[in-house]
């Protein structure tokens, strides 16, 4: 596997930028930075896999011009290998891909899994590391085919699409199946409803990267928000 921020297993924090000022995005990724961030993460929305859009490979290389840090690029969108080149060639080191993607109307079990075999294949001809998302109903017999071959798999614990919602607890056996199965050199990401009161619940489960947005940046000060989060983290991971 390529040597990222992403095979260390200590617990981190990828601050969402979905949840950051747009106005002053360069401001908020250097209050994460100062504080020894190493990943932040963008969630690229289409407004067809997920009602929502956000932003896309313009501001993603602006974001790469204005900071060297890893660049956890979260592709919510319904044609992701079409997509994932434009995305690296502006700076994305990582590309996570949801496996929901590769179910298409009418898809057998052996065409869903060779679509999902080619999304990894893909991504790491590209250059950049390569991840897998699943959303609450989704289960993790659904990307059994690549568990081997990705860097990290994405529990979401919203439904995708919008910041803020509440954590979906019922998506934690599923992390819990995942980080049993998977390497060490591999990460267990969850993403939605991350913050100090279900930090621990999602680390205990096996998680190891954390995706907070709003209880990062919706903070007065977003720094000592992700350094608590993150402290929290650790200390669980380290009992």
């Amino acid at each position: 596997m390529k040597n990222t921020p992403l095979s260390n297993p200590v617990v981190r924090v990828a601050p969402s930028l979905l949840s950051a000022n747009f106005a002053n995005l360069e401001r908020d990724m250097r209050i994460v930075e100062d504080v020894g961030c190493e990943i932040l993460h963008l969630d690229i929305m289409d407004g067809h896999f997920v009602p929502n859009i956000s932003f896309g490979v313009p501001v993603t290389r602006s974001i790469r011009q204005a900071t060297s840090l890893f660049l956890d690029v979260h592709l919510m969108i319904s044609d992701p290998q079409t997509y994932a080149e434009p995305f690296v060639k502006a700076g994305a080191d990582h590309i996570t891909f949801h496996a929901e993607v590769a179910s298409g109307s009418g898809k057998t079990p052996d065409i869903i899994r060779d679509d999902l075999v080619e999304l990894v294949d893909c991504v790491h001809e590209l250059g950049a590391t390569a991840g897998v998302s699943i959303n609450p109903d989704t289960e993790v017999s659904a990307i059994e085919a690549i568990l081997d071959r990705v860097e990290m798999v994405l529990v979401m614990s919203v439904w995708p699409g919008f910041g803020g919602q509440s954590f979906i607890e019922g998506v934690l056996p599923k992390v819990r199946q995942l980080r049993d199965r998977m390497r060490p050199d591999q990460r267990v990401q969850i993403d939605g409803g991350i913050d100090v009161d279900t930090v621990e619940r999602a680390v205990q489960a096996g998680a190891d990267l954390l995706v907070a947005g709003s209880a990062v940046f919706g903070k007065a000060d977003p720094g000592a928000a992700m350094t608590k989060i993150e402290r929290i983290g650790r200390a669980v991971q380290a009992v």
